[in-house]
């Protein structure tokens, strides 16, 4: 205790010591801190300068696993004994460091504001997890993310179903994404093919129950966690000089064959696939009647 500034017993002490009384603070020369090797296996030393009176002082601190109990008069030989990197960096606190410091903790003690910001930034990963717990998100997991175009009800917020004995997400629609579902493969063991039917079959237990209609549109599968799908964007043609010379078919069946591609094509691009095949083969029914016919169509357009 003799060597110790004003009787503390740790490095934390003594700088609390110094930032709250005055008189230790006014001792202080300089205060040396570095993360080098301050003796086998053991990193960091602090070397605090102070005076009282007219003499010089230093105190000497290292972590607790580099010194001994036995090391009774270790102030007295570190610097020959205890330096044991042979290049060593330090950083500088000076008594001025320590003044403007204490009197910016007056400050705030006489004049306290609110923390900056909501602290939004330190519960960003917990509020996270805290969603993937919720929704069943796993390590390994690997979501099949699909699209639906659908007027049946559905959750305005993300939502957990279970379905049967699955588990899978609904997504709400946005100004930017459209309603979506998400299957964790992984975790409800089921192949991309068996999780396409598992979808189809609940949103055709929707369409029933709300007498409306529910189709499920493009997507991926292989994100660790449920991913919002985005709005189509397609892409159109437009031309500088758009010229147009035509006129409606004066045949029945042509007009017939036009109407049916373009509904097939309209269902086509609404992934109700069944309907364009189905318009396909009445086009090609106008002009060859009987499935005799229509199968020798098939066999020439190979």
């Amino acid at each position: 205790m003799d060597t110790s500034f004003f009787r503390t017993l740790t490095l934390q002490d003594a700088i609390v010591r110094i930032l709250t009384d005055a008189t230790a603070r006014k001792a202080v020369i300089r205060l040396n801190v570095s993360l080098a090797a301050s003796g086998i296996n053991s990193h960091g030393y602090a070397i605090l300068s102070y005076e009282t009176g007219d003499i010089r002082h230093r105190a000497f601190y290292l972590p607790r696993a580099g010194t001994s109990p036995l090391e009774a008069a270790i102030e007295q030989d570190f610097e020959q004994n205890e330096l044991y990197s042979p290049v060593s960096r330090e950083i500088a606190f000076s008594r001025e460091f320590f003044e403007s410091l204490a009197e910016e903790i007056e400050r705030t003690k006489a004049s306290p504001t609110p923390p900056a910001g909501d602290g939004s930034e330190y519960d960003a990963e917990e509020a996270q997890q805290d969603r993937y717990r919720k929704l069943r998100v796993y390590p390994g997991s690997q979501f099949l993310n699909i699209g639906v175009d659908n007027q049946v009800t559905w959750p305005k917020e993300e939502t957990l179903v279970k379905f049967d004995r699955y588990h899978f997400i609904l997504m709400p629609k946005t100004q930017d994404h459209v309603q979506s579902i998400h299957v964790d493969l992984t975790w409800n063991q089921l192949s991309y093919g068996e999780a396409m039917t598992l979808i189809n079959r609940f949103l055709s237990i929707m369409t029933w129950c709300d007498d409306q209609f529910a189709i499920a549109q493009d997507g991926w599968a292989g994100t660790p966690a449920p991913t919002v799908v985005f709005k189509r964007d397609l892409a159109f043609a437009t031309t500088h000089m758009w010229i147009f010379d035509r006129k409606i078919p004066s045949s029945d069946d042509a007009r017939r064959a036009l109407a049916l591609y373009r509904e097939a094509r309209n269902a086509e691009q609404s992934y109700m696939i069944s309907y364009p095949v189905l318009n396909y083969y009445k086009i090609v029914e106008i002009r060859n009647h009987g499935k005799g016919a229509v199968k020798k169509v098939k066999t020439l357009s190979r």
